[in-house]
């Protein structure tokens, strides 16, 4: 048998290499996802300003079940707030952190006893002990009633399991009007086990329809529709604007109701809700919304993240030999790695609640246009709060995401065919316009510079261009003067700085397309934000007259910046980042800029803007323009700095409370920015392929791309102190990595980043490291000039300078309105300023001019002398009180400042002429935007003197126009007054609380006055 040994020894390796890839084949498939489902805490962000919501969602799901307990003011944007105790009901759609409240559709509400309509009356207390939520599962405990909740989600339908007490009046309450306004809505009873409906509602976004087909798992016994909370008897179904329903079942036990909705039909909203709830299996829908939970969430495994915990004995008592010592006592401290991998689940689970699904199964969808589509191979998407979101969540979902990023940009192109521009703020089927810039470009670039590309990219190029070059919200002023001008329109500053990066992607979408020119055009453009940079002062200023609109302090929150000031949009140029540092003076000169950001004493100043949160000096991480800027010490000689601030913010800024966020969650960018942070990478430019190194918090992360590759970024001292948070050293790949950042294709193709960290920063080992580039090099522009003047207005003659921020270019003017050329005037010394005149002039440069910069000086009248009684608020001071006789009208955007706003009081105010002269005319120019309060007066009264004292009633002019009328417009009222006086005396009338109608009914109006003219 001897011969037998020799040939089993060689077979049975042979044997083991057969067997090995089917094991290994198989281990594949038993692997399964973690459960970090257990780690999130949808209650994080629902306290504070954090404006989350804690329900059941699918993973970007369409229907966004919970609970509504707050429906008005800012903390309500959701309609749900931690420190809530009464809760209205559960409606089945919400929105997850936004600054603007919507949404709330279709609420339904479990009760006992005789049905109740109005809110107030069914409305119940329930009790935080009682609460609780996890990805997919919601449930509660309705005190008044003693009836358990239950709440789980498909991606379009959402299920309720209603445990009632015993009770022959076991009621569904389901109310259409709940919320925001509504414009049309019906309810029909189909059977003693279904319901459809319809709402339309107008809030944030305008027409918006809801569909929804309800079945329950038990017949109810009887019904009521409601009109008007007046139940219309033997009617199965009812139209109108306040239409509610009551369901009644007998002793019931359990009830369950599964709820599809649609945009589109109660046919699609049925069709939704038999595809994805075929049975009334609650468990089964929980479970299966867990496991998608599960497989969202595993796309990012982490390990560690600090120290274990340890228990520590502490004596308690007398420490004397012969004193007594109770037993001693164990001290646990906190499990810091568990915290911060709560946080970190939590903000990658936040990350993927928006944008939301809107096509229904069959790929049907109401469109910007109000018009049923189908999106053919892909899923169309809405709520895309993409001001916030381009900066971390988009970069954040295009590695791990690569199919929704696509079918993202399917939708844009989508609502682009339907409503002729790429989205700015799209819910439902409104472009609701919020706030500024085009970053659906940079979404799109930043996709197809990383391989996304199966979409049409011409039409998405040609969609770009289209969306940057329409005149709106100063677009044509920007691409008129290089720069928005503050005297034009609101929040200049930040769309100059906005727009521009929005260039400079669709100039890397070009050079990307071989389109040279549009290259060449669209660089350019992406350095205009260099015209609003203040070399004086090394700040982002508003440009007005061809100057800087003064006075000016870097704190002041006002209209030229978007929920900021000047110090927290002074480093948005994430394109041209070492042009920055040029103009500021160096390296060294900006990372003192940077640590005066991170460390000033000074507070915020000007409007109270509660976004601008989260304060780190005059850092303010509670908003989005600033989450960029610890990254940028990147760019100087002390790289520990980003190390030290971004695990200061993600410390300080972060927590496992319900008030954990620093600012609104912002459908995701507040909690993807702790994401990508905590993972030690962070792209500050979407559009170009390096990512940031900043400091990995965990001991191991695992990022599972769509490639099936991994790649791993390893960080052992995390786990051996929670000090540790500066580099030490890297590699890549069991290479020395020498680099401060590292490119999207090194992570895309898998391996693994290990950094080592300490306590102490290292700056021999950080100084020798290469850091990241951005810089425009080629098309330079020149710069726009600009002027030094005291005012626009003036009595006495006066002097103006000419400067440019490139002191080798050469400057040339014109005093005869003309267009300066290299032929005209050139500036040495400064003009005198005597009479009214207008002043052009350009900066010229290697054969390069500059945009022409202009400014107008009017000469004021010297017997002319303004008191005004009532004195105008802070807020809306123009420019103090000789706003009104100084020769500027205001125009219809008041958010420009030039309007002086009178609140509470009628405006008064005397004109004095220094003597008694002739008077044909005198008008006073007011303002009406009724939504925002202010109302035009109901009447303006003229009385003239020639003492001050006695004064004679000459004329009453009435308004033309009814506060209904909410367009934005202006209104002379101008007093033929033919006479003699020395004083003439005006009094506006307020309007006073405002209308039943208006959503702010008995609030007291404004009166917003500009120009008082004298003829």
């Amino acid at each position: 048998m001897s011969f037998i040994k020799p040939v089993f020894r060689s077979a049975l390796p042979i044997a083991l290499l057969l067997v090995l890839p089917f094991l290994s084949s198989a281990q594949k498939k038993k692997e399964k996802d973690k459960d970090y489902a257990q780690l999130v805490d949808p209650f994080i962000g629902t306290g504070g300003h954090g404006h989350t919501y804690p329900g059941p969602v699918m993973p970007f799901g369409m229907v966004q079940l919970g609970p509504d307990t707050r429906l008005e003011g800012w903390d309500g944007c959701s309609g749900y707030h931690y420190t809530d105790s009464l809760v209205y009901g559960f409606s089945h759609t919400h929105l997850s952190g936004t600054g603007v409240p919507d949404y709330c559709d279709v609420l339904f509400m479990p009760t006992t006893g005789d049905p109740k309509f109005k809110n107030t009356e069914y409305r119940s207390r329930f009790s935080k002990k009682n609460e609780g939520a996890t990805p997919g599962y919601y449930h509660t405990l309705l005190d008044k009633y003693n009836i358990g909740v239950e709440l789980t989600a498909t991606t379009r339908a959402g299920v309720h399991r209603y445990t009632y007490p015993s009770t022959d009046k076991a009621n569904i309450i389901i109310d259409l009007q709940h919320r925001d306004e509504v414009l049309d809505s019906w309810i029909e009873v189909v059977n003693d086990h279904e319901v459809r409906g319809f709402r339309m509602s107008k809030s944030w976004a305008d027409k918006q329809q809801v569909y929804f087909y309800a079945k329950f798992s038990k017949p109810f016994k009887t019904y009521g529709t409601a009109l008007n909370n007046e139940v219309q008897n033997g009617q199965n179904k009812v139209q109108g604007k306040n239409v509610k329903l009551f369901l009644q079942f007998d002793n019931p036990g359990e009830v369950i109701s599964k709820v599809g909705i649609s945009s589109v039909s109660t046919e699609g909203a049925l069709k939704n809700l038999d595809t994805e709830v075929p049975d009334f299996d609650f468990k089964k829908i929980q479970k299966d919304a867990k496991i998608a939970w599960n497989h969202e969430l595993n796309k990012i495994q982490v390990e560690g993240g600090a120290p274990a915990p340890s228990s520590q004995t502490q004596a308690v008592g007398g420490t004397g030999p012969y004193s007594y010592a109770p037993p001693a006592k164990k001290v646990v401290q906190p499990d810091y790695a568990k915290i911060k991998q709560t946080i970190f689940y939590t903000a990658l689970y936040h990350s993927m609640v928006a944008p939301s699904i809107y096509s229904d199964v069959d790929g049907q969808y109401r469109g910007m246009d109000q018009q049923v589509h189908t999106a053919q191979g892909f899923d169309y998407y809405t709520v895309f709060s993409l001001w916030d979101t381009f900066r971390a969540e988009n970069p954040l979902l295009t590695l791990i995401d690569r199919k929704r990023t696509l079918d993202f940009i399917k939708s844009f192109m989508a609502m682009y065919d339907q409503g002729g521009l790429l989205p700015i703020w799209p819910l439902a089927t409104t472009e609701t316009y919020c706030m500024i810039g085009n970053h659906s470009i940079p979404v799109i670039v930043d996709a197809y510079a990383k391989g996304i590309r199966n979409f049409d990219a011409e039409k998405a190029f040609t969609a770009m261009k289209a969306a940057v070059n329409r005149n709106q919200f100063g677009l044509d002023n920007y691409r008129k003067n290089g720069a928005v001008q503050s005297d034009v329109e609101d929040a200049s500053v930040s769309k100059t700085l906005e727009y521009a990066y929005d260039d400079w992607c669709i100039a890397q979408m070009a050079k990307m397309l071989n389109k040279t020119d549009d290259y060449t055009q669209y660089i350019q453009r992406a350095q205009y934000w260099k015209n609003v940079y203040n070399n004086q002062n090394t700040f982002m200023q508003a440009r007005v007259n061809g100057g800087w609109l003064e006075p000016f302090d870097p704190t002041e929150i006002n209209g030229n910046y978007t929920e900021g000031n000047s110090w927290q949009y002074s480093f948005l140029v994430p394109h041209d980042v070492e042009t920055l540092i040029d103009k500021m003076g160096g390296r060294q000169s900006f990372e003192n800029k940077l640590d005066e950001l991170f460390s000033t004493q000074s507070k915020l100043s000007g409007s109270d803007i509660p976004d601008v949160a989260g304060l780190i000096g005059q850092y303010a991480h509670g908003n989005e323009p600033s989450h960029h800027m610890a990254y940028l010490y990147n760019f100087t000689d002390s790289p520990d700095k980003t190390q030290f601030y971004v695990s200061r913010i993600l410390r300080e800024e972060y927590s496992n409370k319900p008030d954990g966020l620093a600012g609104n969650e912002d459908c995701g960018q507040m909690s993807a920015w702790y994401v990508m942070s905590s993972l030690g990478i962070y792209n500050i430019a979407p559009g170009q392929q390096d990512f940031q190194i900043g400091i990995p918090q965990f001991d191991k992360a695992v990022i599972n791309l769509e490639n099936g590759k991994k790649f791993s970024i390893i960080n052992p001292g995390a786990g051996i102190t929670r000090s540790n948070i500066y580099l030490q050293g890297m590699n890549l790949d069991k290479k020395v990595y020498s680099k401060l950042f590292i490119n999207y294709d090194d992570i895309n193709k898998g391996g693994d980043f290990e950094v080592f960290t300490g306590r102490l920063a290292n700056k021999i080992f950080t100084q020798d490291l290469e850091k990241p580039f951005s810089k425009i090099n080629d098309n330079l522009i020149v710069p726009n000039p600009y002027i030094v003047a005291p005012a626009k207005s003036f009595k006495q003659p006066f002097s103006i300078q000419i400067k440019d921020q490139d002191t080798d270019a050469k400057i040339y003017y014109t005093l005869d309105g003309s267009a300066p050329t290299a032929a005209s005037t050139p500036y040495t010394q400064p003009i005198n300023i005597s009479d009214n005149i207008t002043v052009k002039a350009i900066a010229i440069k290697d054969g390069k001019s500059s945009f022409v910069d202009e400014a107008s000086f009017i000469k004021l009248r010297n017997d002319i002398k303004l008191t005004i009684v009532n004195k105008y608020l802070p807020n809306y001071a123009a420019k103090g009180d000789e706003s009104l006789i100084d020769g500027q009208h205001g125009t219809n955007n008041w958010r420009l400042g030039n309007w002086q706003g009178y609140q509470g009081k009628d405006f008064i105010a005397v004109v004095d002429m220094s003597v008694v002269k002739p008077i044909k005319q005198i008008s006073i120019s007011t303002l009406q935007d009724s939504r925002a309060w202010i109302v035009f007066p109901k009447y303006v009264q003229f009385w003239t003197s020639n003492d001050g004292k006695t004064y004679k009633l000459a004329t009453t002019i009435n308004t033309k126009v009814d506060i209904k009328d909410t367009n934005v417009q202006t209104q002379e009222f101008t007093a033929p007054l033919n006479t003699n006086a020395r004083y003439i005396k005006l009094i506006a009338k307020q309007y006073g609380p405002l209308p039943e109608w208006h959503e702010n009914k008995g609030s007291q109006s404004y009166i917003f006055a500009d120009e008082i003219t004298i003829e």
